[in-house]
């Protein structure tokens, strides 16, 4: 049964913050086993995180096809691609209070549930704006689940930050790579919608988990209730669900402004790419089946750097150094990208997956830089808020600068201007202190 895991006082994955400003809380019981109790959680988190992407990258290969099926052009596809940041932005602004009167394990499941339905809706619509909306009601449950998986994550897993960060961030790569690679082949054979339709089927086992670990409390609560004396062992008080109530200013501080710009700028830039690419590279001449796949590269290129990076940050004083490190990897892929397109498509795609580093870097940053779940979840809310909504209009500006030039070089260029102001955010996110020292 999932027992309710503190946070933990500040331990050596912690490095990057100071010793001193640890809260006091008790150490672990002696003969305590690390994944005692938390193996369904550990399940619920990661079907949850390989939901989060689903409806972007099942979608962007085939949004050609879909719109010459049900009638939109590429502001359109715009629209499409802006909704994903616009949605998590919502989200981010809204699950802090959800979080504050619900348990964090429930706003999990109410993530997974509205995905799911989302999911299942957008295969059946024939019209633009169904579409549009039963879109934004996956990516909204998406949203939910980016903002909640971090303090769950520090909940649970205080005394595992690297490991189950590195875990849980790779299985959002894999849940955004596994889509873009397999959308185009199915929908060759069986169809857009069919396409479309099997990822319903994944964010629906995503659910179980969580309802498992909602009931498991249930009946460990009527225990409880039942008979005292249990009730009053550690144990047995430690099996609760609790509600956070937000904790903090994070607007009020640098560390809050830093990540949000860093998360913003890094969110921009992607689902620019996720919206675009493959066109950019039709457009040079590259095959469509063939664009799709360097798609999928871009997407799984980051894998590599996604298991190195949480272990990396949590261990360097400042990793800043990492920022840069990205960024250069994204500015030589995307000049290539800009002056031969078709030349070495294949390194291009590798180069810029490798850039968006920083979100793994920003997830993990958002734990590091915070003393409790409290305040990791109010971090968490304003970074993927205000970050996705400097982001959202990424996709559709880029769409528009290219109609209006019939090119793609005014495109790049507002991307390196993103970039630019992401290397700014992450020069005051990475450094060393935590947020509740920082806000007023």
């Amino acid at each position: 049964m999932p027992p309710y895991l503190p946070s933990q006082a500040v331990d050596a994955e912690h490095a990057t913050v100071p010793r001193s400003a640890a809260p006091s809380q008790p150490s672990p019981r002696a003969g305590w086993r690390p994944w005692r109790g938390r193996a369904l959680v550990l399940i619920g988190i990661v079907l949850a995180a390989f939901t989060l992407r689903l409806a972007v990258t099942s979608f962007t290969p085939l949004i050609a096809e879909i719109g010459t099926d049900i009638g939109f052009g590429s502001v359109m596809a715009g629209v499409f691609g802006m909704s994903a940041p616009a949605m998590f932005a919502i989200a981010g602004i809204t699950t802090p209070r959800i979080m504050a009167r619900i348990e964090l394990e429930r706003v999990a499941l109410l993530s997974v549930v509205l995905t799911t339905a989302g999911l299942a809706l957008r295969p059946l619509m024939g019209s633009p704006a169904p579409m549009l909306a039963a879109t934004m009601l996956a990516l909204y449950g998406m949203g939910i689940g980016n903002i909640v998986l971090p303090p769950l994550v520090k909940r649970y897993f205080s005394d595992r930050l690297a490991l189950i960060s590195t875990l849980y961030i790779t299985f959002v790569q894999l849940g955004t790579v596994v889509p873009a690679v397999v959308a185009i082949p199915v929908a060759d054979q069986h169809g857009w919608r069919a396409s479309l339709a099997i990822w319903a089927f994944v964010a629906a086992a995503a659910v179980l988990p969580w309802i498992g670990l909602r009931n498991a409390f249930n009946s460990n609560a009527s225990k409880c209730n039942a008979s005292p004396a249990a009730s009053g062992t550690a144990e047995d008080a430690s099996h609760t669900l609790i509600a956070m109530p937000p904790t903090g200013r994070p607007w009020r501080s640098p560390v809050g402004w830093g990540l949000a710009v860093m998360f913003g700028m890094t969110s921009l830039i992607t689902y620019s790419f996720l919206t675009w690419l493959p066109t950019m590279l039709t457009d040079a001449g590259v095959d469509r089946v063939d664009a799709g796949a360097y798609l999928g590269v871009f997407i799984f290129s980051g894998l590599l750097a996604i298991m190195l990076v949480p272990a990396i940050t949590t261990r360097m004083t400042n990793p800043f150094p990492l920022a840069l490190a990205s960024m250069t990897s994204l500015a030589i892929g995307m000049a290539g990208l800009a002056i031969a397109p078709a030349a070495y498509p294949l390194a291009w795609a590798i180069l810029l997956g490798l850039g968006p580093s920083t979100f793994p870097m920003a997830l993990t940053l958002i734990n590091l830089r915070t003393r409790s779940a409290h305040a990791a979840g109010s971090l968490s809310g304003f970074t993927q808020g205000v970050g996705y909504l400097l982001a959202c209009g990424g996709p559709l500006l880029v769409g528009l600068l290219h109609d209006a030039t019939g090119g793609w070089t005014l495109a790049l260029a507002l991307l390196a201007v993103a970039m630019v102001t992401l290397i700014t955010g992450a020069f005051h996110a990475c450094k060393p202190r935590v947020i509740e020292d920082t806000w007023n």
